[in-house]
């Protein structure tokens, strides 16, 4: 688990711990109907609006950090990809990483045009490509069995029908292509909804959501199996990070574009009531410095589109030798 302070985020620490413009018209309709895809892309566009660019940069602490782990599982690939899909690339923090020696272009895909092109093609190495468009929809864009690696840097929590995204996903890969993926876990910012939740309950008398449900880590594979993905691989990872209060976690929040965006969300909460959680916050978690922490669950996944030349798993039944005569 990496753990370090806001205020010193530009220096984050290394230690590692492994195991729409408006879109709406373009939505795929799903049965699966949580999320405000529309104020979503509202919410991120606004973050790097002109005027909030600086401020956008400030919080790319957690996506850099986040975007090296994924980029260093991708080195474990042996593999130059002559193509990479960036999906829910936002500015490029994973694409930025990627040398010339193991990608030659990366396809920025996002639904936000500002975050798409918040900066310049000077900070990449690889050629660059950015297409602004709707993750639930990828097909809409990206023709089948044409990219020979995606790759999904936390947008994948915002998406309503996981399933039939990561199905998509499986069918813009060529066989034997490769899914890397890093998405929020059911545990990231449990202390906040935690806090609110208590909050609420005292002083409104009940509850309303505030943060985000997230996939349990457990579905993941389950997940990629359905969708069609073989030789998988997923593993957790937290990231705890040090903030002066909880108002500072929430403006960080929102200038990444993170704010709630669940349908039938509350339009504002009580001052009294955000004052109550912050009070909460800090008697719960606060530390002896004066700090409240924030834990992000990371869950990262690979996983493979089948081709008849990968490696298979025999068949059960046909080992020559016993285990029990090894051992």
């Amino acid at each position: 688990m990496l753990s370090f302070h806001r205020h010193v985020l530009p220096r984050v620490l290394k230690s590692r711990s492994r195991p729409l413009a408006s879109v709406a018209d373009t939505v795929a309709p799903t049965p699966y109907l949580i999320f405000d895809r529309y104020a979503k892309v509202l919410q991120k566009d606004r973050s790097a609006l002109p005027n909030r660019v600086e401020n956008s940069r400030m919080v790319d602490y957690l996506r850099d950090e986040i975007a090296d782990r994924l980029t260093e599982r991708m080195l474990d690939i042996k593999r130059k990809f002559n193509t990479v899909l960036d999906l829910g690339s936002g500015p490029g923090h994973f694409a930025k990483l990627l040398e010339t020696e193991t990608t030659q272009k990366v396809v920025m895909f996002d639904s936000s045009r500002n975050l798409l092109h918040r900066d310049p093609d000077e900070e990449f190495k690889a050629e660059v490509e950015r297409i602004v468009g709707d993750e639930e929809n990828l097909l809409a864009t990206i023709p089948r069995n044409s990219q020979e690696a995606v790759v999904s840097c936390l947008s994948l929590h915002w998406v309503n029908d996981l399933p039939g995204a990561l199905t998509q996903i499986k069918e813009v890969l060529v066989p034997d292509g490769v899914f890397l993926g890093a998405m929020f876990g059911g545990d990231t910012l449990f202390e906040l909804r935690t806090s609110l939740q208590l909050a609420e309950v005292e002083r409104e008398g009940g509850i309303s959501p505030h943060v985000s449900p997230m996939t349990d880590t457990r579905d993941v594979s389950n997940l990629l199996g359905r969708a069609g993905f073989t030789l998988l691989t997923v593993d957790i990872d937290e990231i705890k990070v040090n903030y002066p209060s909880m108002w500072e976690l929430m403006e960080d929040l929102q200038a990444m574009g993170e704010s709630n965006a669940i349908i039938g969300r509350r339009g504002y909460v009580h001052r009294d009531t955000l004052a109550a959680a912050s009070a909460i916050y800090r008697e719960m978690y606060g530390g002896e410095d004066g700090t409240i922490p924030a834990t992000f669950q990371i869950i990262y996944m690979i996983g493979w589109k089948p081709s008849p030349n990968q490696p298979k798993s025999l068949e059960r039944g046909s080992a020559t030798k016993s285990l029990k005569d090894i051992l």
